[in-house]
């Protein structure tokens, strides 16, 4: 099947047409000039943002995939969770789509799109194709959650953050540190060359609800720290120190816990997927600490925000006989058992 999948839950605007699992096209239009001069997403910008990209990029992802919309088999969507009006916009495209072209629609749930793209087979960038069942570790900058992927449709949640995802943690970190937004990409690259050790923020281990996560904690050490103890110049060893060691607790927490859960469920499979997921050293920390788990993570192009996920996710919902109809509407918050077929 031909299927296009839309995605603008947050600050991306995206589309792309898979087939056979296999990436056809992959536009994204980013927006991070728009909100770097907040620190943030700003939500009203975001949708205005969307509501200007997204005809452009539906009609590339069109053309690169070098298919007509007539040819296609279906249209997926995210439809929560996310920003309102930033769903809005993807859905009421997708829905007057799949209307004119008399094609089935689907609701996808951001969450398992990130599940997906492990799957997707990217000819730019093959790599090993994960396969179920196994633990998901998806951390992104809304969600950060452990999940045990049955099948296609079967997950069981193990934990979640009970505050910040991860993502956020990144982010906010970054605006104490100074630094630009998006704070992951900004916190990874000053934290080249810095010690990791050279100082201790915590760990937060939840005994009741082991795996949980909680970051509010590191944030608010940071905070501390900084205010403590005034930050060196920029690109100095100090600041590269905070930052490479605010980077290791961070991802030395993730590492750990999804490993564990690893060994809780009895899966030699483990899965990293959304934003975080690209971050260099938590890669690197969980090869050091695998063992006999095989990791499983897309391409960096694939771990932020795309419609190929949603594509692919669609894909395996329209396999199952599932569509949604027209009553279909946004959720910003959507319940785990939603997942589930």
């Amino acid at each position: 099947m031909k299927i296009l999948g839309i995605e603008t839950s947050c600050d991306e605007t995206a589309a792309a047409v898979v087939e056979a699992g296999v990436v056809c096209s992959n536009v994204v239009q980013g927006q991070v000039e728009v909100h770097a001069v907040y620190g943030g997403v700003v939500p009203e910008l975001a949708s205005r943002a969307h509501i200007q990209n997204i005809s452009a990029v539906v009609t590339a992802a069109l053309q690169r995939a070098n298919v007509a919309a007539e040819a296609l088999d279906g249209i997926a969507v995210t439809v929560g969770p996310g920003l309102i009006g930033g769903l809005l916009v993807g859905l009421s495209v997708a829905k007057g789509m799949a209307m004119a072209l008399e094609v089935p629609l689907i609701g996808i749930h951001h969450m398992e799109g990130h599940l997906m793209s492990p799957f997707l087979q990217d000819p730019a960038q093959p790599a090993p194709l994960c396969a179920f069942p196994f633990v998901a570790l998806l951390v992104s900058g809304g969600h950060t959650m452990l999940l045990h992927a049955e099948a296609f449709g079967r997950y069981h949640l193990l934990g979640q953050t009970r505050d910040d995802a991860a993502g956020e943690a990144f982010d906010k970190g970054a605006r104490l540190l100074g630094l630009p937004y998006p704070g992951g990409p900004a916190i990874a690259a000053l934290a080249q060359g810095g010690n990791p050790q050279a100082f201790r923020f915590p760990r937060a281990r939840l005994e009741r609800d082991r795996f949980d996560f909680s970051f509010s904690g590191l944030k608010t050490a940071l905070r501390t720290h900084v205010l403590n103890h005034p930050l060196a110049p920029e690109d100095s060893q100090g600041r590269r120190d905070v930052a490479a060691s605010y980077q290791e607790a961070l991802v030395d927490v993730l590492a750990d816990k999804a490993l564990a859960a690893c060994r809780a469920a009895g899966c030699q499979r483990l899965l990293v997927a959304g934003g975080v997921g690209a971050n260099q050293r938590l890669r690197a920390l969980l090869a050091e600490r695998a063992g006999a788990v095989a990791l499983f993570a897309p391409p960096v192009s694939l771990c932020t925000d795309n419609g190929a996920m949603i594509a692919l996710a669609g894909a395996n919902r329209l396999a199952l006989g599932q569509r949604s109809d027209r009553s279909l509407n946004v959720r910003s918050r959507w319940p785990l058992a939603d997942l589930r077929s």
